[in-house]
């Protein structure tokens, strides 16, 4: 470090060497004192705006006290100001500008212009309504003395004039040509007006532009100036296309031919570009008689005339020939096909003529350019007579540029020759092999074009040992490119060699590039170049096809990559791999690369473990269920693995993103299929809706056919239970009467007292099956009952007995009744089953649901009523039992007696 100041020794004669005086003077003035504060209070002062005030007040009270650093400011802004407050800003700021203008410098001058040109540009402003103060201004300073400021004013009124109105063009712009036009308006005012007329001219209609511009061109074409006519020259195009072709075959063209004979080189050139350009339009007799001799007299007399218009016809070459191709003789193609070899030697010591070394290499380059051109115009099949000589003598030129043009587009001259692609095979063996990295880089750009069309005529490459001398020289090309530091040439390259697996046999492909392509993944240190590296070859690896050989590269992608050594060399297998995956089908993928990439989960070095974490989904989205289940399963315990052990940072961050990822895809198909049920419930629910109107509509029909059924059902259940009315009165008078007959003879009760526990038990046990044997059962033990009980007791207790036969009868009618109404519901359960099946699946459920309840209720309810008979014939025992010890007492008495 300098000290911030250095003490010097008071001046004295001087002394020592010049040199090192000056060095001391130079360090004196770097170490002089520095200004602590770059500005002094009062410029403070000066700078310092009220803060209150708004943006339109802060520009005038700026462009009326500011400086002229903050009045350029303002300006440059003034856009945003016309956004947020137009009228405002049109009102007091716009007018402060124009007064600042006056006399300002060249950088406000260039704001403004900048600035009113994005204002005239812009969309939102109401352009009619401040054409005037915007456009006085322009047309006011387009004039300025400076010629850069001047440039800059038109072209901001050139590019606003395609945003004006016609009226606004006509009245404030065409109307002041009129007088800028004359002679004795400056040069710059003249030049200004030939630009304003062939950009107004694209505004109005082609009457407008025959009427009032054509005849100010015209004036402007004769100017004394060459280069005002040279501009008008160039404008004269974007005329003719507005007037349309019968006015410019009679207006324009004897003009442009007037100029094209003109005194002035550069005017000539001009006139002879715009007729060119022009071509499309002419038919095919102006070609014939306009064209076709002014082509002619430039090609004759070329060497007499500048270089200039021997530059422009070289450029325009091949789209005079192709668009004069009908129109000219043989004698002409001749002539014509003898300049263009002409051209293509220009400057060279064979060329008689001595040019400048810069115009004579353009020539030639131009002349490249039109190569395919001028083939089209010979025919392919005279490639070998009339063009190559010129070919070959272009490929092999002095001039980088005049190589570089030609590999440029020697891909064109290739696919037009076709089945003769032979013939320039020395050509390309000297562009492969040319010591110039443009050159190479020219040619790569569509090599893989050329050794497509070259490849595939391979028997006429078997011939003198071509094909090997084209492999060599593709080696030796990758080789000079790999040893330089264009890195980007070489991704380029082997980029495009990865066509050759689709054009080389694969056992010469595999001894020749393979190996090749395989050291520099390995051992070039670039990464995009690694990249594009491996994935040609495994595009090489694509298109193998043999076993063996497909074999031998994946062992070596395995043994040299993902298991060396270096961490460098795994990186780079888990980028093979990315690359396989788009190459590959998933099923080889999986098959040769998943297996390894997995291993990798061990590997030591934090980078490739995180790699590894940043290709997973790419793995998981190879795997397809359930044919890659065990695949499956080796990656989520490579997951879990990572989840559980890892230490590093970034690798967890990566891994947790992974799985939070799969996580989010889980969830998302469990809420697809959630939408899916939800639809499909839809769908259901419409059909449920259809089958209810259905439904309903025959329920009505049935319940009015059950009417009937029922009506009926009653008479036949009211006459039923009569005849079993008077059936039971039968049974039982039978029944009195045998016990009457069973009264008299001696009997034991302890059969009877035994069998009666025995047949209630049987009855309560019988209260859980169906209803016609529970009632069956039930009128058994009550009628076995009694009958024991009848049959043992004296004929003086009939009364009693009778009471129990009614008893017995009222409980038949009972269970008769409830047996047509557990029948009847029954038959309403069939009928609501019947319909219930008609319906969803849901309604089904329900439906049973509900049915089981019903079921449980006339459960609980025979079990109250199955208690209540137990109960009853609990009292029927306890009163035979009375009856049987009374009819024991009798008679032991009367045997006592």
């Amino acid at each position: 470090m300098l000290p911030g100041r250095m003490t010097l020794s008071p001046p004295g004669p001087p002394c020592g060497p010049p040199e090192e005086l000056q060095e001391l003077q130079e360090l004196a003035f770097i170490e002089r004192p520095i200004r602590r504060s770059l500005k002094t209070a009062e410029e403070i002062d000066q700078l310092t705006v009220d803060e209150d005030l708004n943006d339109v007040e802060r520009a005038v009270y700026l462009l009326s006290m500011g400086q002229e650093v903050q009045r350029a400011s303002v300006i440059s802004n003034l856009p945003s100001l016309v956004r947020q407050n137009p009228a405002e800003t049109f009102r007091r700021v716009v007018p402060k500008v124009r007064d600042v203008l006056n006399g300002a410098g060249a950088e406000i001058q260039l704001a403004a212009a900048t600035s009113f040109l994005t204002i005239l540009q812009d969309d939102i402003i109401l352009i009619h309504t401040h054409t005037y103060s915007i456009l006085k201004t322009v047309l006011l300073h387009l004039n300025h003395r400076d010629a850069v400021v001047s440039s800059a004013w038109l072209e901001t009124l050139l590019s606003a004039i395609n945003a004006l109105p016609k009226e606004t063009i006509k009245q404030e712009v065409l109307n002041p040509l009129l007088y800028q036009s004359q002679l004795s308006h400056s040069l710059q005012a003249r030049l200004a007006a030939c630009r304003i007329l062939g950009r107004a001219s694209c505004k109005f209609d082609s009457l407008i532009v025959k009427k009032e511009l054509l005849p100010l061109a015209r004036s402007l074409c004769r100017d004394v100036e060459p280069e005002v006519r040279v501009c008008m020259c160039h404008q004269l195009e974007s005329m003719a296309r507005a007037i349309g072709v019968d006015d410019t075959r009679s207006e324009l063209l004897p003009e442009m031919l007037e100029l094209a004979g003109d005194e002035e080189g550069s005017v000539r050139l001009a006139a002879f570009d715009s007729i060119i350009s022009l071509m499309e339009m002419m038919d095919g007799d102006d070609r014939l008689h306009l064209l076709v001799p002014l082509v002619m007299s430039a090609c004759d007399a070329s060497s007499q005339v500048d270089e200039g218009v021997m530059v422009s016809l070289s450029f325009q070459f091949g789209k005079l020939c192709s668009g004069l191709a009908g129109s000219l003789s043989d004698e002409q193609k001749r002539l014509l096909l003898q300049k263009f070899q002409v051209l293509c030697m220009a400057g060279l010591p064979a060329d008689e003529n001595q040019m400048d070394v810069g115009e004579s290499t353009l020539i030639r380059c131009n002349c490249c350019y039109n190569l395919p051109a001028m083939l089209a115009f010979v025919d392919p099949a005279h490639f070998l007579s009339d063009l190559y000589p010129s070919f070959s003598g272009l490929c092999s030129d002095p001039e980088v540029s005049v190589r570089r043009s030609v590999a440029a587009g020697f891909h064109q001259v290739v696919k037009m020759l076709g089945s003769n692609v032979h013939v320039v095979h020395k050509e390309l063996l000297l562009l492969l092999q040319d010591n110039s990295l443009e050159v190479l880089d020219a040619l790569m750009n569509h090599l893989d074009e050329t050794l497509e069309v070259v490849l595939s005529r391979g028997d006429n490459l078997m011939v003198d040992n071509k094909l090997q001398e084209l492999l060599s020289a593709l080696l030796s090309a990758e080789q000079k490119v790999g040893s330089s530091l264009r890195w980007r040439l070489h991704e380029k390259l082997l980029h495009r060699y990865s066509c050759l697996s689709r054009l080389l046999p694969g056992e010469l492909l595999h001894q020749t590039f393979s190996a090749r392509i395989f050291m520099i993944l390995t051992t070039n240190k670039v990464l995009p170049v690694q990249k594009e590296a491996s994935r040609t070859f495994c595009t090489f690896l694509r298109y193998n096809r043999k076993q063996e050989q497909r074999q031998e590269m994946m062992e070596r992608l395995i043994q040299d990559l993902a298991q060396g050594r270096s961490y460098w060399n795994r990186l780079r297998f888990l980028d093979v791999c990315e690359i396989a995956t788009e190459i590959f089908s998933r099923k080889y993928f999986n098959k040769h690369f998943l297996i390894p990439a997995l291993e990798l989960v061990h590997d030591p070095v934090a980078n490739v473990r995180y790699k590894l974490c940043q290709l997973l989904p790419r793995l998981r989205s190879s795997l397809r269920l359930p044919a890659d289940k065990l695949l499956l399963q080796k990656l989520d315990f490579c997951v879990q693995k990572f989840l559980c052990r890892e230490k590093d940072k970034d690798v967890v961050a990566m891994i947790r993103k992974f799985h939070k990822r799969h996580e989010w895809d889980l969830l998302d198909q469990k809420k697809e299929k959630e939408e899916m049920l939800l639809l499909e419930m839809e769908q259901l629910e419409r059909q449920q809706s259809d089958g209810k109107l259905n439904s309903d509509k025959h329920m009505e029909r049935k319940r009015r056919d059950s009417k009937t059924s029922l009506s009926s059902t009653k008479s036949m259940s009211v006459s039923s239970s009569t005849g079993s009315s008077t059936s039971g009165k039968e049974t039982r008078k039978a029944k009195l009467s045998r016990s009457r007959s069973l009264s008299s003879q001696p009997t034991s009760s302890k059969p009877a007292n035994s069998d009666r526990p025995l047949k209630v038990k049987d009855l309560s046990s019988s209260s859980g099956l169906g209803k016609s044997t529970r009632d069956d059962s039930l009128r058994t033990a009550h009628f076995t009952l009694t009958t024991q009980s009848t049959s043992s007791m004296p004929v003086l207790i009939r009364s009693k007995t009778t009471s129990l036969l009614d008893q017995a009868s009222m409980l038949e009618q009972r269970d008769h009744r409830s047996s047509t109404l557990d029948h009847r519901s029954a038959t309403r359960d069939h009928r609501n089953n019947m319909m219930e099946q008609r319906t969803s699946s849901l309604e089904e459920r329900e439906h049973r649901t509900s049915t089981l309840e019903h079921r449980d209720h006339r459960t609980s309810t025979l079990g109250q009523r199955s208690k209540t008979m137990e109960r009853g014939c609990g009292m029927k025992d306890s009163q035979s039992r009375k009856l049987s010890m009374n009819r024991k007492s009798s008679s032991f008495q009367s045997e006592r007696e």
